[in-house]
């Protein structure tokens, strides 16, 4: 190839022969043969491919479809060379030979270094326009990933409020409990209770609430006044205070005549007794559950962050994915069904704290995808040495034309503020680039798979 196979391209145009045969020298002649490919999708672009005669496809991968995105067929036509000014460039597509030509493959330091002796101010210009486009990019991206922070700080709070506030009720009730308990026993001892008195007061208290299944409300109300109303028969005081956990620990009015064979004249502090143990035991297990709670959310949290961990580590995908959801609890508790489809899959090499980020944009997208209401259905399997996951939710589905465009860069159909903050590009990015994976989308009405496919081991 030499400078008149250049010199009537368009792209060429004001170009000297000296300069188009250093352009040459530098750079690469390559054939066109129908149906090789020349350059791959999603690999660094670090070359410029600038069609001299044939003709090459460009297409891309759209869930399990190779879809073609257009042609070049016109000489001077071109692709890539973006990393002769932004070292992070990638192919946006694939080219494909289509009919049998030739093509100049030049390097893009090459590229740079011509444009910049020939056209210093272009080369300036690219520059900026390359630096002024990725500055953008970073400063949407973190205002977006504080949003998201927000929003998540916001939903973990809410998540931790329930059990602490119920926690907190619980404690001050039982204080409660416990100061009657402590007047009961006074109350009994000055009433000249036998020990053995007290020891089948204690027999007909363990009698209660073993193997009593939750009472429906009505039920219960109609028997804690049937309780009420036998006390005050027995000039009981206090009866609001002892029918309640009587009732509701399954004692009924035989056990409390029972209670008063054995208590006689101290009926009153005997019952209020064991009313007060039976509280004071249901308050104690409100604030097990409750700390329980706040327990395992902190250990979500702690998961979710991986704060504690090192930056790659032998992982349980699954767990990933369950802490993933206890972060994001408050955006699927409006009427998301959660069908999980977990399968028997090994524990991956993997950089934890990157893939907990795309499980979180996968499930978001979902849960937007529904309008906060549907089925999101979570699987994982093992498919040779890789293991998969997918998200399926049976939301609208992506018109052909979004689906083709879900991970470029930029591209986002949410509205601002709404998302993650981390668009479909960067999860593609962390589960190609950094874990040597593939994520693709299969989507039609009521059914969109997001299918994520990884080694065991992460890339490089």
């Amino acid at each position: 190839m030499d400078a008149g196979d250049l010199r009537d391209i368009p792209l060429f145009a004001g170009v000297s022969d000296a300069q188009l045969e250093e352009l040459i020298a530098g750079s690469t002649e390559l054939p066109i043969e129908p149906g090789v490919d020349l350059f791959h999708e999603g690999d660094p672009a670090d070359f410029w491919w600038v069609l001299v005669d044939g003709a090459i496809t460009l297409h891309r991968k759209i869930g399990r479809e190779d879809t073609v995105m257009g042609k070049m067929d016109v000489p001077g036509r071109w692709a890539g060379g973006f990393r002769a000014w932004d070292e992070h460039g990638l192919y946006l597509a694939s080219g494909r030979g289509l009919a049998a030509g030739r093509v100049l493959r030049v390097p893009a330091d090459v590229l740079r270094d011509r444009i910049d002796d020939w056209f210093p101010l272009a080369g300036h210009l690219i520059k900026g326009v390359y630096g002024t486009a990725r500055a953008i990019e970073s400063t949407t991206r973190q205002r977006e990933s504080l949003i998201t922070l927000g929003t998540l700080a916001a939903g973990l709070a809410h998540e931790i409020n329930n059990p602490a506030a119920a926690a907190s009720r619980s404690v001050s009730a039982l204080d409660t409990a416990c100061v009657t308990l402590l007047s009961a026993l006074r109350g009994l001892a000055e009433g000249d209770v036998r020990a053995d008195q007290f020891s089948a007061l204690d027999e007909l208290r363990l009698e209660l609430g073993a193997g009593t299944a939750a009472p429906d409300p009505v039920d219960l109300a109609d028997h804690e006044n049937t309780i009420a109303d036998w006390l005050d028969d027995h000039a009981v005081d206090r009866s609001w205070f002892i029918a309640p956990p009587l009732a509701a620990a399954g004692a009924g009015v035989e056990w409390c005549e029972r209670a008063a064979d054995v208590l006689g004249p101290a009926l009153g502090p005997g019952l209020e007794w064991v009313a007060s143990t039976l509280a004071a035991s249901t308050l104690i297990g409100e604030v097990k559950e409750s700390t329980r709670r706040i327990t395992e959310l902190v250990a979500a949290v702690r998961s979710y962050s991986q704060m504690d961990r090192g930056s790659i580590q032998t992982i349980d995908v699954t767990e990933g994915i369950e802490s993933t959801l206890v972060m994001l609890g408050h955006k699927l508790r409006g009427g998301v069904e959660v069908v999980r489809a977990y399968g028997d899959v090994p524990r991956i090499d993997a950089y934890a704290g990157e893939l907990n980020q795309v499980w979180t944009n996968l499930v978001d997208n979902a849960v937007d995808a529904m309008d906060g209401a549907g089925t999101l259905r979570i699987g994982t399997r093992t498919d040779g040495d890789r293991i998969v996951v997918e998200f399926t939710d049976s939301g609208a589905g992506m018109p052909p034309e979004v689906a083709a465009r879900a991970f470029e860069p930029f591209y986002t159909t949410k509205d601002v503020g709404k998302g993650t903050g981390l668009g479909l590009d960067i999860a593609q990015r962390i589960v190609t680039e950094h874990h040597g994976g593939t994520i693709a989308i299969t989507s039609r009405p009521g059914e969109t798979t997001l299918q994520v496919r990884l080694p065991r081991q992460p890339a490089g």
